[in-house]
């Protein structure tokens, strides 16, 4: 780390500065240097201690902007200037903002602050080289106040050489302070735009362009949970990522376990990093290259990077947290130098759309019907609501003043530039750009919701067609054809009883898990392993174990081309599937989260990519080849081998040991023993780091023999759909006798009945440490009120339910409980 100057300045004496250094200014000094330069300096004095790397620099100040202005007489000008302003007449607008930077920029600055700057830069050199390369970059006095963050109003410059470089970029600078997306905000806002000052951050610049950068948020982007840091990379200077030209590789970091020292990326998304901005050896400071398909193919940092990258994150937001006196989730530019190859922090600013939110309200959007829709165009999900009206498609900004209100914006991608006609629509809809571009950034500010990265938007959507853009459906967002009905539910939860029964949720889909973790609940009672496998992992296990001997080139082609990231393509299975598990038990840690394994039908895996070679035909899947009879089969062995791989992972690297592997259609108590020894040979040794291991109770066998199961597992959770078909003798899939299927029927409930009182050891026949806990996952509490109110009364311990049926049967719950 370079220091360039430890000198103490007084408050006197820093506020009549033109120039200051980043380590003699604080986060008390936003009014001096703006919000972005108090924030470097504050990270260098506070954080650089602890590891964090931050390039030094310097700062012209807000004094030395009005002595700009006040030397020259510039002020009355600028009030004839904005005198008639009307910011909703677009045209007015581009005129005053047009006429106010010509003002600025043919006002040549005073010699004192020519020099003061020249000087500072120079300084500068002597300390890394000659003439350094820097960043030259804006900042409104109050741009960064927490009501006033809209990304990017004033301009940047990179790659700034020489001192006659360094002055221009700098008048450049002040000028941009009338931009016509900076002068409409300040208008929004309420402020006056005589009272904001313009200081300029002069910064080493990073030679990512060798490397990669992106942006870190310390909080989930979209859902508000707390507990994650969302990194975004991509290859070259970083503007292409804040700027939505690329699509960028996403990194989650569980926060809680990271900080106890376990590894735990819970989910990495390869994006396609079509571009690389770098340095410009001609008439241009920086131009943007093609990247090679080797380095798309890729991520752009490794897991020690996201890693380091995640501690940095935390221990900013735990250091601006306390300067706050109030959580502060944070907003963070990285770059990695390609020629020393260190990580840094180029800005950090506080987050200002989740943490504003109101934690006490729960809004929930969902799609009544998409009947035969299927989505026009999918991609990254921004918010979590549904809109529609008519496409405004617009490439460019030259008709920005014929965009009318509540239409839906389609176009390629933003900057600052496109703000005016953004707080006009309905919806945004993006070719490029990932969750931390400009058009997510300015959407979630807005509240409206953004599909960003959609690739082909602007060739299949057509100008005035009547669209639906959903960002309800997990972390994919869709766009229907026509207006498609949908509704908004709000819930307080400041006033939700808590019930004796824990609440648990039924989760399949890890995208929504972080977003279903808001809803109130006690855990999740089951996770189901064949949604992963099926929705994102896609291929058979067996195919990728015996890759090299599949029949079908087909079908190996299609695989090699999923795991090309895979010298093992068994590792993909692993990855995959651990964070799928991870991302779910991360969102409702450290409440228990029951992972049921694998539980496909012989069929269903004959669907998987590859699986037809492994699977049997058999006459009645349903029951056959299912559950626990793979497990210690020689058929399957190696596959639940690399399931056991995953949890493993999930609980001793991520970190989340409120993981509870379940065991589905286990017939025997022998057959449980023999499915025991396999997980422990794989490393998931009963009792061994607080492991337990539960069993499903969907067999006649399971409630008959529920003593003898309780002293090989450690719970129990009823599967009501399988119980009720074997109880009744009805094959759930058949249509021909589906109006017999009803878990309310007494034969069922007498079986849940018995199931409860053996686990529970009401007999008592059984030492008391062998009771054990019982809950329920099957359908028939989400879908029967009378029923969730007859496992109250038989003393189950909890009810595992479909999201949507969590706070009304929470509050049935409660309403029972009352009365017994």
């Amino acid at each position: 780390m370079v220091t360039v100057s430890k000198t103490t300045v007084s408050q006197s004496a820093k506020d009549s500065s033109l120039v200051l250094w980043f380590d003699q200014v604080g986060i008390a000094d936003i009014p001096l240097v703006g919000g972005k330069n108090a924030s470097l300096g504050e990270m260098i004095q506070q954080l650089t201690p602890k590891g964090v790397n931050v390039p030094m620099g310097f700062a012209t100040t807000a004094y030395a902007y009005r002595y700009f202005i006040e030397s020259a007489g510039l002020e009355v000008k600028l009030r004839q200037i904005f005198a008639d302003l009307d910011v909703e007449d677009v045209k007015n607008l581009q005129e005053r903002g047009k006429k106010a930077r010509s003002l600025l920029m043919h006002t040549p600055f005073p010699d004192q602050l020519r020099d003061a700057i020249a000087t500072a830069y120079q300084n500068l050199c002597e300390r890394y080289h000659a003439d350094t390369d820097v960043a030259v970059r804006s900042s409104a006095t109050a741009e960064d106040l927490p009501d006033a963050s809209f990304a990017g109003q004033q301009e940047s410059f990179l790659n700034i050489v020489t001192v006659p470089g360094v002055l221009a970029a700098c008048h450049r600078c002040f000028a941009s302070l009338f931009t016509d997306r900076a002068i409409s905000y300040r208008h929004t806002k309420g402020f006056d735009h005589f009272s904001i000052a313009l200081a300029v951050g002069v910064q080493k610049m990073v030679r990512s362009d060798l490397a990669s950068s992106g942006v870190i948020f310390s909080i989930d982007t979209e859902t508000g949970f707390q507990d994650v840091a969302l990194i975004t990379a991509a290859y070259g200077l970083g503007e292409n990522v804040v700027q939505g030209t690329v699509n960028p590789d996403e990194y989650y970091v569980f926060k809680p376990t990271l900080k106890t020292g376990f590894r735990p990326i819970i989910d990495q998304r390869l994006g396609s990093k079509a571009l690389k901005m770098v340095y410009d050896d001609g008439s241009k400071l920086t131009k943007n290259l093609p990247v090679p398909q080797s380095e798309k193919d890729k991520f752009a940092i490794s897991d020690e990077e996201i890693l380091q990258l995640a501690r940095w994150a935390c221990l900013i937001e735990e250091h601006y947290s306390q300067v706050h006196n109030s959580y502060t989730p944070m907003d963070i530019e990285w770059a990695k130098d390609g020629i020393t190859n260190q990580l840094f922090v180029v800005q950090a600013r506080p987050e200002t759309v989740q943490s504003q939110k109101n934690g006490n309200l729960l809004r929930s959007y969902r799609l009544l019907g998409t009947g035969q829709n299927s989505p026009l165009v999918t991609g990254r999900a921004v918010g979590e609501a549904i809109s529609q009206g008519k496409v405004n498609l617009m490439l460019d900004t030259n008709k920005i003043d014929q965009f009318q209100a509540g239409e839906i914006l389609v176009t390629d991608r933003t900057d600052p530039d496109w703000e005016p006609i953004m707080k006009r629509a309905s919806a945004i809809v993006t070719n490029s750009g990932g969750r931390t571009c400009h058009a997510a950034i300015i959407a979630r500010e807005l509240g409206v919701p953004a599909i960003v990265g959609c690739g082909n938007a602007t060739e299949i959507l057509a100008d005035n067609q009547e669209i639906t853009v959903s960002c309800a459906e997990g972390e994919e967002g869709k766009v229907y054809a026509n207006l498609l009905p949908f509704e908004v539910q709000e819930v307080r939860l400041d006033n939700l009883p808590r019930t004796r029964t824990q609440i648990l949720m039924n989760v399949g889909n890890p995208q929504e898990a972080l977003s279903l973790a808001a809803i109130p609940n006690d855990g999740v009672g089951l996770a189901r392993t064949e949604f992963i496998i099926a929705n994102q992992i896609k291929i058979h296990p067996m195919a990728l174990i015996h890759y090299d001997l599949l029949k079908d080139k087909f079908v190996q082609k299609k695989i090699a081309e999923i795991t090309a990231m895979y010298a093992d393509k068994s590792q993909y299975f692993v990855d995959k599937l651990a964070q799928g598990v991870g991302i779910i038990a991360a969102a409702f840690y450290p409440k228990p989260v029951i992972v049921r394994m694998s539980d496909f039908k012989s069929n269903e895996y004959a669907n998987l990519l590859g699986g037809k070679q492994f699977e049997p035909d058999e006459e009645n899947p349903m029951l056959g080849w299912r559950g626990a009879a793979r497990y210690y089969d020689p058929g399957y062995r190696e596959a639940f081998a690399l399931e056991c791989q995953a949890i493993k992972r999930v609980r001793e690297e991520m970190g989340l040991i409120n993981v509870i592997p379940m065991i589905p259609f286990c017939r025997t108590p022998d057959e449980g023993r023999l499915v025991l020894a396999e997980m422990a040979k794989n490393g998931l040794q009963q009792g061994v780091n607080n492991l337990q291991v539960y069993v499903m109770c969907e067999l006649p066998n399971n409630v008959i023999m529920a003593e003898e199961f309780a002293e090989i597992f450690d719970g129990f959770s009823i599967g009501s759909n399988d119980l009720t078909q074997l109880t009744l003798g009805i094959d759930r899939d058949s249509a021909l006798v589906a109006r017999l299927f009803d878990e309310r029927s007494q034969g069922v409930k007498r079986m849940v009945k018995m199931a409860i009182a053996a686990a529970k050891n009401r007999d008592g026949l059984r030492p008391a440490r062998s009771n054990r806990k019982i809950g329920i996952c099957g359908q028939a509490p989400s879908d029967y009120p009378e029923f969730a109110q007859f496992l109250v009364e038989q003393g189950i311990d909890s009810i595992s339910l479909n999201p949507d049926s969590v706070l009304k049967t929470m509050l049935a719950v409660a309403k029972v409980e009352q009365q017994t």
